[in-house]
């Protein structure tokens, strides 16, 4: 992925990790275009960032996100790059069906349903970049949230067979994999001193994109304890630390 000079969309781009991201790409040179649900969210990003655009998105809506890709696709026929960021998070009780399918509809079905509107254009690109956001629970789930968790391992391996499937165009597919990072994703996170601190994660994050080749995953050193946990043959230690307290 080049540093500067692509138009990326941005989902869930109007706060926590998606705004923030949003900053440094358009410090670098990009084109930015964020979206997402509260237009009053996209609008104070846009504020800070003369040059920077913005889009109404509902990633649970299927007909909205083919709407939205043709137009992206009309007004920024340059775009090269799509940072799949937006996300939901929510605590569930055994199981709360609402909460589940809107979990899934938002985390798993947007991402596949607006990269399937867009791919065409993408493909027909000099060069293009699909940028994936999974979780290090992707890798060791959390019990009080267990859907997030399954999304987040499906985007994993979604990334990972898309990747495959695209090797050989002008696509690559690259994942960002988070630890808990302090942002406003559920109640008490951005608070929570045992989660990574914002401008530390994306200084690491981008620290890592600029690499040249890109990785094709993107793990800063503090989500490892859960993404490496099987390789370090230590599943279920660490799954019985994360989870020993629900």
């Amino acid at each position: 992925m080049k540093n500067s000079g692509n138009t990326i969309l941005i989902t869930g781009g109007g706060s926590g990790i998606g705004a923030a991201l949003a900053h440094e790409f358009h410090a670098a040179g990009n084109q930015v275009i964020i979206a997402g649900r509260r237009q009053a969210a996209l609008d104070e990003v846009v504020a800070a960032h003369p040059g920077m655009a913005s889009m109404v998105i509902d990633m649970e809506d299927p007909a909205a996100i083919a709407a939205f890709a043709d137009k992206l696709v009309a007004d920024f026929p340059a775009l090269d790059a799509v940072l799949l960021n937006a996300g939901i998070m929510v605590a569930e009780d055994r199981i709360d069906l609402a909460i589940a399918e809107a979990t899934v509809a938002t985390n798993l079905l947007g991402p596949i349903r607006l990269t399937h509107a867009l791919l065409p254009h993408l493909l027909a690109q000099k060069s293009a970049t699909i940028l994936t956001v999974s979780s290090g629970l992707a890798f060791v789930p959390l019990a009080a949230t267990p859907t997030y968790s399954a999304t987040k391992a499906a985007i994993h391996g979604w990334s990972l067979a898309m990747r495959e499937q695209l090797k050989g165009t002008g696509v690559d597919v690259v994942e960002i994999v988070p630890p808990g990072v302090q942002t406003d994703l559920m109640p008490g996170h951005a608070e929570n001193p045992q989660m990574m601190p914002l401008a530390d994660f994306i200084s690491e994050t981008m620290g890592l994109l600029r690499q040249e080749p890109t990785p094709a995953e993107i793990h800063v050193e503090r989500v490892k304890f859960l993404s490496e946990a099987t390789r370090r043959g230590e599943f279920d230690q660490v799954f019985g630390m994360l989870n020993g307290a629900h």
